[in-house]
């Protein structure tokens, strides 16, 4: 399929550089077939109904950014350099975007903030493998003083990241630390909003999908075939897949909250719509076709044009459906993207 396909213009001022307050005060497009309704996500809850299944993605995300300065190596002096982790490979290395990646080689040593140091073991392009000098509770604890927020492109071009993002970056659900992006269109939720759908006998499930910087990446291929999606580490325990079975069992619907939830039931899914347990890595890449087998909404946030993302919810909902939702949010002044409005999607089929 045509990756032009997926296009369209995005006024910049339409993008969000900083959340709704109170984060339930964001704007809310309900999409129903051809019907498009302006609305509040505090009001979710009259959407939804008794017996549904809300599903949220508890990973948190984690201070991946780092700046630090590479050893002077021969003649040559010290070179300034920023690191964005985003796959922990086990024994206390990670995989990094690195820039400049050209000024690293097998080898150097990065000395990063609060004293937090690695060595690269090896670079293949921008990215480089960091085999950091301390491990477990210290190194998450040594991150926090070290790292800062790893802000979507989008938003790092025009400021930088801030102590705010420390907490407006992170979803109320966040206990499993291992993303280098926020699941975003959790960011809406509140304890407030939470109560009001258990009180409407809305219930609610987490399952973990550490995201990774991979969806920051641009579609470059022309067709969506060429494209390669970059896997990501998920988990849905036996107790969670049961109850996932047991609401489609009684006639309740699966409401994913974020693509990221989205991609691991589905994962998850057989051919009969049984959600399975799952522990392991996914790169399904789900586009305009692709049969639905877990999930009957999708609450998520406005996405970038020619992206993963945007291809998805043209899957769920129908291509002339999103592009119509998109051009009704961009004409209504919907704010987009990570700290954006939000959208809830039907299934189309």
């Amino acid at each position: 399929m045509r990756v032009d396909l997926f296009d369209f213009d995005l006024p910049q001022e339409r993008i969000a550089l900083s959340p709704a307050s109170p984060r339930d005060a964001a704007r809310l497009l309900h999409v129903h077939r051809t019907v498009l309704e302006d609305r509040i996500v505090s009001k979710l809850p009259s959407l939804l109904r008794p017996g549904d299944l809300l599903v949220t993605n508890d990973t948190k995300v984690i201070p991946a950014q780092l700046f630090g300065t590479r050893a002077a190596r021969g003649e040559g002096g010290p070179v300034s350099l920023e690191a964005t982790l985003h796959k922990d490979l086990g024994n206390n290395c990670w995989r990094a975007f690195v820039r400049p990646a050209k000024r690293l080689k097998e080898g150097d040593v990065v000395a990063f903030e609060s004293g937090l140091s690695a060595v690269v073991t090896s670079r293949d392009g921008a990215e480089a493998d960091l085999q950091f000098d301390i491990a477990g509770a210290d190194f998450q604890t040594t991150l926090e003083r070290a790292g800062v927020m790893p802000l979507p492109p989008y938003i790092a071009r025009k400021r930088p990241a801030d102590e705010t993002d420390r907490e407006n970056y992170q979803t109320m659900f966040a206990d499993q630390a291992g993303s280098v992006a926020a699941p975003t269109a959790g960011l809406h939720f509140t304890p407030h909003l939470m109560e009001a759908l258990k009180a409407n006998g809305v219930q609610h499930l987490c399952i973990t999908l550490h995201v990774g910087a991979g969806t920051f990446l641009p579609v470059t291929a022309e067709d969506t075939a060429d494209h390669k999606m970059h896997a990501e580490w998920g988990e849905i325990t036996e107790a969670q897949a049961a109850q996932i079975n047991k609401t489609h069992a009684k006639g309740g619907r699966v409401i994913a909250v974020g693509t990221t939830s989205l991609r691991l039931l589905e994962s998850a899914a057989d051919e009969q719509g049984m959600v399975h347990p799952f522990t392991g890595e996914t790169d399904i890449f789900i586009t305009p076709g692709y049969r639905f087998k877990a999930v009957d909404m999708l609450m998520t946030n406005f996405h970038l044009p020619r992206s993963t993302l945007f291809m998805l919810v043209c899957a769920f909902a129908g291509i002339e459906t999103m592009k119509a939702a998109y051009a009704h949010a961009i004409d209504k002044r919907y704010r987009f993207y990570s700290y954006g409005d939000a959208c809830l999607l039907e299934r189309e089929q």
